[in-house]
């Protein structure tokens, strides 16, 4: 084991693994802003570092398998279709309370999505660094260890800016939906798709459809609301029934 620390190559594919892992976790980064931006600041802090903990972690496992699974046709369509879902969940407003949701809820909620985003978008990401890891399993997870402080890192900025300029919920989405088209037409099962120009147009379709979509359930979610609030306060209105005196 010492001489293993002491071997130039272990240091510079360790290296490797970490620039590569920073460079290819940007939108990974982004959704777990999105996931946390509505919770409260002590709430954001635990999604941001929980949610990104079992994300490295999982990525650890996915990516002792994901050369093989990558394979499989259809896997990386049912991630596109998946991912793209997520795009438009992060768009929606939140609720305002009076759901029965407490702080719990929404972490473990903000949590699971980061996971499922990580995962799905850790389909192509896992390929480049199973490469620099060469095999080597110590290697991959202390690379990724390392880089966990860093997607936590890049996450609490973009939630700050979030906070600032709204603007970047709307492009980080945009992100999400550029990378479901991006899987969909890169699946074992559309060949054909390869050099083919709908290989460039369906992920820039995939991020205009996610803003298109996305603001206009946000619309209908929004223009809903004062009517269900209105449903309910007529509900609490009626009199109860019961015997008087």
């Amino acid at each position: 084991m010492s001489e293993l620390f002491v071997d130039p190559q272990f240091w510079i594919g360790l290296g490797e693994i970490i620039v590569v892992n920073i460079i290819l976790s940007g939108d990974n980064a982004v959704v777990i802003a999105l996931a946390a931006r509505s919770l409260p600041e002590r709430q954001r802090q635990l999604a941001v570092i929980w949610g990104s903990v079992a994300a490295i972690l999982m990525r650890v496992v996915l990516t002792i398998v994901a050369v093989e699974m990558l394979k499989l046709p259809y896997l990386k369509i049912v991630g596109s279709l998946l991912l793209f879902w997520i795009a438009l969940q992060l768009l929606l407003p939140e609720s305002d309370g009076g759901d029965g949701i407490d702080d719990h809820d929404n972490l473990i909620a903000a949590i699971r999505t980061i996971l499922i985003a990580d995962l799905v978008m850790s389909l192509d990401n896992v390929i480049a660094v199973a490469a620099a890891a060469k095999g080597d399993v110590l290697l991959l997870v202390l690379g990724l260890a390392i880089s966990i402080p860093l997607v936590i890192f890049g996450s609490t900025i973009i939630l700050r800016l979030m906070d600032r300029f709204p603007v970047i919920i709307v492009l980080g989405a945009a992100l999400l939906g550029f990378v479901s088209g991006e899987m969909l037409v890169t699946d074992p099962a559309w060949p054909e798709a390869e050099g083919h120009w709908l290989r460039e147009v369906i992920p820039i379709a995939g991020a205009v459809l996610v803003v298109v979509a996305g603001k206009w359930l946000a619309k209908r979610k929004a223009t809903m609301a004062p009517h269900r609030v209105v449903d309910l306060a007529s509900q609490d209105e009626q009199p109860k029934s019961g015997k008087i005196g």
